[in-house]
């Protein structure tokens, strides 16, 4: 589980096939900002540009650590492939951290493009055109994680493709997570909100079914 709250900005290093075909997966190496591996151990979970991994080894000497990311996850996000490309970094949640963001699984829903990025006065506005089968989990002032970022959505537009929604990055989001490299066409991993999922499900199931057993009272406990 995360928050959506980048900890680090990290870098791909090297990328090592796991087998001669494309039904296997791949290793990577990633290199981590100074001291960002000193409470990190072997098979703790680790965020890359939202889409959540398991480390499996570490080289503290080096600030490096490695992933494995099998076929079906590279076929389901972006930014994890290229060597030299900055990603952000997000260790899970602990149960005793603030939840600055909102709850974020780590589990990347679909693929959005980059539509539009440029600074608007002193901030910059973002809009991804988000797939069709996403577009009605999007809200205006809901929340959305864009490669790893919890953020909120400033307006949605209903188009062809699906939705684009515009969001507002302030010069702080900009400088401290990868998010500063974008530009239209760019490719981002997006998670819909999790309280999302389960509002569609209550609507599909059409009535709340009330529970079997009897309610809990004084009488019937003793």
């Amino acid at each position: 589980m995360f928050t959506g709250i980048i900890t680090g900005v990290g870098r791909i290093v090297a990328t090592h096939d796991l087998g001669t075909s494309s039904s296997f997966g791949k290793r990577l190496s990633i290199a981590a900002p100074d001291g960002y591996l000193d409470d990190v151990g072997l098979g703790d979970s680790i965020a890359l540009n939202g889409a959540c991994m398991t480390v499996t080894t570490l080289a503290p000497e080096r600030q490096q650590f490695t992933i494995e990311i099998s076929a079906e996850s590279l076929d389901k996000t972006a930014g994890l492939t290229e060597e030299g490309s900055r990603i952000n970094l997000e260790k899970a949640l602990r149960a005793s951290d603030r939840l600055g963001g909102h709850i974020v699984s780590g589990h990347v829903d679909g693929i959005g493009t980059v539509s539009f990025f440029e600074p608007i006065g002193e901030s910059w506005e973002l809009r991804v055109v988000a797939p069709p089968a996403l577009a009605r989990f999007l809200a205006y002032k809901g929340s959305i994680t864009i490669n790893g970022v919890s953020l909120t959505v400033n307006s949605v537009k209903d188009i062809a493709d699906g939705a684009e929604v515009s969001i507002n990055l302030i010069p702080h989001t900009v400088e401290n997570t990868s998010l500063g490299g974008l530009k239209a066409g760019s490719k981002v991993n997006l998670e819909i909100d999790t309280v999302a999922r389960y509002v569609e499900r209550m609507l599909q199931a059409g009535v709340l079914v009330p529970p079997t057993t009897a309610p809990y009272s004084k009488d019937t406990a003793e």
